[in-house]
This record gives structure tokens, sequence and C-alpha cells, in this order.
């Protein structure tokens, strides 16, 4: 097995407001006004969604949502702490956890809103007895989701881990049968990484924004298990001393809703679903 770890360059953070067709400059502290509630999110897949919940808590409180989209996964935990957001929702409870811990535990989950399986794609191959030894195979290399993308290596049947370790790497790797080059990447190049590389695995917004169909999966996460999939739930996160803010949670009433679920199952097509009732 090889272990690669590649660097493509410091990812371009934009931070742009869709809702009400304002432009927020980054690092700007969110409003103060409690009526007004920035919340930021990554990529354009869940752009939509949260457009139509601003649409329907302004109507029902008044509260007005700004939305800024990011294109990593780091900075907009970064931006809720500094202030620059009030709220965020892009991330599971696992990755929420660890990057918590690194900000100085200052944030909180508020509400559970999705769930979308980790999935492993392919343009060149249509099922994954089609990779051959030494196929090339790209991952996220950030903590948590490299581990749940060996996770999905081990539901194919690909490789074995030694699972005892906080946070395990390919270098964790115990069976690598098929001596696949096993490559490390930032998540959000992955989807660029699929063009040249046998298969990779993807977070579900990239593969949305992406156009990705579901003819390029080779193997979706299982997540039929409550208990093992809760790790994977997404959330609404909020600064801990803002948490009990009453706009943010109406917003939380408002996506938490069988309308927002049927927004989730038309815009996503199974690629994510409603999981606020899982516990």
């Amino acid at each position: 097995m090889v272990n690669k770890k590649i660097w493509l360059g410091a990812a371009v953070t934009v931070a742009t407001t869709i809702a009400v067709g304002t432009t927020i400059i980054n690092h700007v502290k969110a409003d103060t006004d409690d009526k007004t509630v920035t919340v930021g999110i990554v990529g354009d897949s869940s752009r939509e969604l949260w457009e139509n919940v601003s649409k329907r808590t302004e109507k029902k409180y008044g509260v007005k949502i700004k939305i800024k989209v990011f294109s990593d996964y780091v900075k907009p935990n970064q931006a809720l702490v500094d202030g620059s957001l009030d709220l965020n929702a892009f991330q599971t409870k696992v990755f929420f956890d660890d990057q918590n811990k690194k900000l100085g535990n200052k944030l909180v989950s508020i509400g559970k809103t999705v769930i979308s399986p980790i999935r492993l794609y392919s343009l060149k191959h249509d099922k994954l007895a089609d990779l051959k030894d030494g196929a090339q195979v790209v991952i996220p290399n950030d903590a948590t989701n490299e581990q749940r993308a060996l996770n999905l290596l081990v539901q194919a049947k690909l490789i074995k881990y030694n699972e005892s370790v906080d946070t395990p790497t390919v270098k964790d790797i115990t069976d690598n049968h098929k001596k696949l080059d096993i490559v490390e990447i930032a998540s959000d190049q992955t989807v660029s990484a699929l063009k040249s590389a046998d298969a990779a695995v993807i977070n579900g917004n990239y593969a949305q924004d992406a156009g990705l169909k579901t003819k390029n999966v080779l193997l979706t996460q299982d997540v039929s298990n409550p208990k093992t999939a809760s790790p994977y739930i997404n959330i609404i996160a909020a600064r801990k001393d803002k948490a009990k803010t009453k706009a943010y949670r109406e917003i939380v009433k408002v996506y938490q809703t069988k309308t927002t679920e049927k927004e989730i199952n038309k815009l996503y097509n199974g690629f994510e679903s409603a999981a606020w009732n899982l516990k």
C-alpha cells in the first residue's frame, strides 16, 4: 500500500450572502438584532433549502435569515466563534465535537437537521468488483471524515484497520489485500481528484454541488442503524452564550417540520434525509 498526502493548496473561502440579495464581507460581525440571523452553510447544495426555511421563518416569526456560503469545513466554525456568524448548519455531530474541542468548546448544538451518507464514487467503474489491484482510491484527510471513509472501505470489504486508534489514518490499515493506493486529500478536493482516480469517497454536499449521479455510486454508507448513524447526523450550531436566543430556537422549530422534510426529499433525491427524529 502506498500512503500519500497530497496538498492541493489552500481552499479559497467564498463568503457570500444569498438571502435578500445582500453581500456581507467576511469577518464582519453578525447582526446584533436577534430578528436578523446570519447562518453559515458549506457549498450550494443547502442554499435552496435554507432560502425556503428563511421565507417561512420570517413569515411565522418575523425572523430574517442571511446566508453565508463557505467552500470548506473549517472556517464556518471559526466564524461562529469570532461572531461573524450567528449559526452554522453544515456538519455532522462527530465533526462538530472534534472542531469544537479545538476551538475551546465555545459552541453547542441546538438542533438536528439531516443525515447525508458518505459515498464511494467512480467515473471509471460501474461496480466495486471492477476495482483492480493497485487501484487509486481518494479519501478525505480531516480526522472525522477520514475515519468515516475508512469505515466505508471496511464496509466494502476492501480494507481492515486498527479500530482502537482514536483518529485513524491510512497508516493504521492492517489489511489491504488489493494493495489499493489510498490517497488522503482535503475534503473539498475529492471531487476534482475523482477525475483521475479510480474512485473517491466524497461528502454529500460536495457530490451534490458537482452534479454526481447515483449511477456513479459504488457504495453508500449504511446509516440504517440509528445507534451507529447518530454521530453522522448534521446539526445547527450556535455559540454557547447565545444558544437560548429566541430567534435561534424559532429557526430550529421551522426547520424541524414536515414542510422541511418534504423539501429535503424533493431537493436531494435520497442524498440527504430528515434526521431530527432519529435518536
